[in-house]
């Protein structure tokens, strides 16, 4: 885990169940750790997608509603995937709201925000971090020898870099800036 303060290296040293999956329990630990760490931002970057969806407001209203909802779909897809690896390699996973609020590594959402723009900036910054996050997370599930985890952030990986393409095409205008 991170030297962030809030990070609680969840699932790390906390009862795990019997697998015979043959990764050894230290890894599998360290992993359950990681993975939950990342469910309670997935949780976290879900939320503020949906709140997004809920509260835009100004031009484009309607399609960046429907972007907001489409992209929090995806999202919420990546908590259940995550949560099933943690239980699958034998943890607890760490989901609920208060744990994801408690954990998350993510800068809080402006609630203030309403104008569209103001939305795709704020979604934006949250969806380059949590990405480069993942990213990081990919050579780290590697090297510990579970590529079943590291395959697993591969694909949120791409899903969220596709999703900050979206988001960030609202932002970028004809001169390519």
């Amino acid at each position: 885990m991170t030297g962030n303060s809030k990070d609680m290296r969840l699932g790390k040293g906390e009862k795990t169940f019997s697998t015979s999956i043959d990764l050894p329990k230290k890894e599998r630990q360290e992993i359950i750790g990681v993975l939950n760490q990342h469910l309670a931002d997935t949780i976290d970057l879900y939320s503020m997608t949906k709140h997004a969806h809920w509260n835009v407001k100004g031009p484009g209203f309607y399609q960046l509603h429907e972007l907001f909802d489409g992209i929090a779909d995806r999202v919420e897809e990546y908590v259940d995937t995550i949560a099933e690896r943690v239980t699958a390699l034998g943890g607890y996973a760490m989901g609920t709201v208060r744990i994801a609020s408690r954990v998350s590594t993510l800068e809080e959402y402006p609630l203030d925000a309403t104008d569209g723009l103001e939305h795709v900036k704020a979604l934006a910054s949250r969806f380059s971090h949590y990405g480069k996050k993942v990213r990081g997370d990919i050579y780290r599930a590697s090297e510990m020898g579970d590529m079943d985890t590291a395959d697993l952030f591969t694909e949120i990986s791409r899903g969220i870099d596709k999703d900050l393409w979206f988001l960030e095409a609202h932002l970028q205008g004809s001169e390519g800036k």
